[in-house]
């Protein structure tokens, strides 16, 4: 029998495979080739798969998602890069950004060809994006210009055509505030910790950090000097990202409040939980909050507030974007997670025979009176002294639930995290429903990167001291309880829209979501919350005491934990969200989520809520670390 003739796209990923693994002096890169996400994670880079006809435009692209890999890993001390990782969700972005440019302009003044591919490859990802209809600044992400006035710094090409509306928007703000530091990168491209510094610069005269954080060119000065001669080697586990940037994206908020020390204080004792309040899931608030001096600190003008809430929406997914883009937006998610439905959905099978038998009817033994039991009637026949044994039939008793799925839609969770946490959501949706369990899911972000709105009126309110939250609250409704998954199925799709992901204020979005739980009629209400990092608002933050955020959300989940009748659970993201929540578990690997979620929802249901309240803590107060 003849030889299948070979495909003509394999001998291209040879070549492909042997030219990153050359540039990026790793005999060990694994190289992949299928639909899901590119992406680097540690020493494995997963890259798309190019038509049969292997198209020279769609060529050069996925040569220069290879190229921008192999050049980090070759560059790119992830060691050195994580501790000096500003405070802050815009600033770390920002800080990636120019990493970013860093490494490649590195690769491209040395080789035409590889800054060629580098050129297709930023391209198609500007195109993807979107930024041609940017239009103005609050859908211009600012990490992505000042990577693109970086990169147009080092190596003296143009900004692509589909950005430069979107660059110009920013450009002259920019350039104004840091435009001195933009200039100081170009002779620092081959010292990472040197480039690294003036990279901090331009974020501080950006206004990007507090100025006590700012100033911070001297950090880790004694540690590094060891390392500056080494060859850099990428230890990435974070988040993937459409061009490779995932070697650092995953770690965007992993310590964002390590040093904020701010500990939820004591409260009073309580009698008595809080009346449960019957009302319709879809109308938010209308449930009992923490009183107000239960949610105090130490310091007590330090009370948490937003300075105004007449910015705040709460909003459905539908109504963020038209159904035709949604459509399109939940197809290229199904494509993207393809090849995970069949593995979650073998757990999602097993969490539903867990949650059927449970509801299954199940026997008494041994009682006085009932049904006779035949299995029995053995022992009494071998000794007919022994009395005779029944059982009585019963249902057990599984009670009316309902499950709220809370999703950080914050900036850092863009690329693998968000794309698995929607697809995850909706498996869990369709799973419960089934099993008559009623699931809403929720998303939180801000409208606007620094402040929006909100700053605008404290700035022209002569910026009052100690204003509070200072940012435009987004809440997103996917799917509400009471709607079948058939007809939320689209909405999911949008958390893959560009522009949506912001910043993540988790206390107020706790609240919003546990108001939305007490007003449910079910008697057991169970509220998990998926996130990759503390909380993070640079508008907030920049005004108020560094753990402002980090406080609010600590008192707010002391107080469900201990006085609501809600359940709380959290998974995090690359982030030890154990610290937080008393019931909580952290994956390393976005692809854990599906099997975490559905195994922390078993154990909710194998365990009764006083259960869930008390005792059975400890068990779940764990790491998880499995590959």
């Amino acid at each position: 029998m003849a030889n299948k003739p070979e495909s003509p796209i394999e001998p291209f990923k040879r070549a492909l495979t042997a030219a990153t693994r050359a540039i990026s002096h790793d005999r060990d890169l694994q190289v992949s080739f299928g639909p899901e996400t590119p992406g680097l994670r540690g020493k494995r880079a997963r890259l798309p798969v190019p038509g049969r006809d292997l198209p020279a435009a769609e060529v050069a692209q996925i040569r220069g998602l290879a190229d921008s890999m192999a050049l980090r890993l070759r560059h790119h001390d992830d060691s050195l890069h994580s501790r000096l990782l500003p405070q802050g969700g815009t600033a770390r972005a920002v800080f990636d950004a120019i990493e970013q440019a860093r490494v490649e302009a590195i690769g491209a003044t040395r080789m035409a060809g590889v800054a060629q591919n580098l050129n297709a490859a930023l391209d198609e990802r500007c195109r993807s994006k979107g930024y041609a209809k940017v239009k103005d600044r609050s859908e211009a992400p600012l990490a992505d210009v000042v990577g693109l006035m970086a990169r147009e710094r080092l190596t003296g090409e143009k900004v692509p055509a589909q950005a430069q509306k979107m660059v110009s928007l920013w450009r002259d703000w920019v350039e104004e505030k840091g435009g001195t530091d933009l200039d100081g990168l170009l002779a620092n491209l081959n010292d990472q910790r040197a480039f690294a510094k003036v990279a901090r610069r331009l974020i501080k005269d950006l206004e990007l950090v507090d100025d006590e954080d700012g100033d911070l060119d001297d950090e880790d000065e004694g540690e590094d000097q060891d390392s500056q001669g080494q060859q850099p080697q990428s230890q990435s586990d974070g988040s993937d990202s459409e061009q490779g940037e995932a070697a650092s994206s995953g770690m965007d908020q992993a310590d964002a409040a390590d040093a904020s020390g701010g500990e939820s204080v004591e409260m009073e004792a309580e009698a008595g939980m809080e009346e449960q309040v019957a009302g319709s899931g879809e109308e938010a608030g209308k449930g009992r909050r923490p009183p107000a001096s239960d949610m105090m600190g130490h310091n007590r003008e330090a009370l948490y507030k937003p300075y105004t809430k007449q910015f705040d929406e709460v909003v459905g997914a539908d109504d963020l974007c038209d159904a035709e883009e949604l459509a399109r937006l939940r197809h290229h998610l199904d494509q993207q997670l393809n090849h995970l439905q069949s593995v979650v959905g073998k757990l999602a099978n097993r969490l539903q025979r867990r949650l059927m038998a449970k509801q299954s009817r199940s026997w008494h033994f041994d009682l006085e009176e009932g049904m006779l039991d035949a299995a029995r009637l053995a022992r009494v026949v071998a000794n007919p002294t022994l009395p005779l044994s029944y059982k009585q039939e019963s249902d057990t008793d599984f009670r009316d639930t309902v499950v709220s799925l809370l999703i950080d839609n914050s900036g850092s969770m863009r690329g693998r995290p968000i794309t698995v946490a929607a697809m995850c959501a909706d498996i869990l949706a369709r799973t419960l429903e089934r099993c008559a369990v009623k699931v809403e899911i929720l998303g939180f972000t801000t409208r606007a990167w620094k402040g929006g709105q909100s700053r605008e009126r404290w700035l022209s309110d002569n910026k009052p001291a100690q204003p509070g939250r200072l940012n435009d609250l987004r809440h997103i409704v996917y799917k509400g309880a009471d709607a079948p998954w058939r007809r939320a199925r689209r909405n999911l799709g949008l958390m893959l829209r560009e522009g949506l992901l912001k910043e993540n204020i988790d206390g107020e979005a706790l609240l919003w979501a546990h108001d939305r739980l007490l007003a449910r009629t079910e008697q057991r209400r169970i509220l998990m919350v998926i996130s990759d990092g503390a909380p993070v608002d640079d508008s907030t933050l920049s005004v108020n005491p560094g753990n402002y955020l980090d406080r609010h959300l600590r008192e707010t989940i002391d107080w469900i934990e201990r006085r609501s009748p809600v359940e709380l659970t959290a998974i995090g993201i690359g982030h030890d969200v154990t610290r937080y929540y008393k019931r909580a578990v952290t994956i390393v690997d976005a692809e854990q989520l599906g099997g975490v979620m559905m195994e922390k929802l078993a154990e909710l249901f194998d365990e009764t809520p006083e259960q869930g309240k008390g005792k059975g803590l400890g068990r779940l107060k764990k790491t998880s670390r499995a590959a």
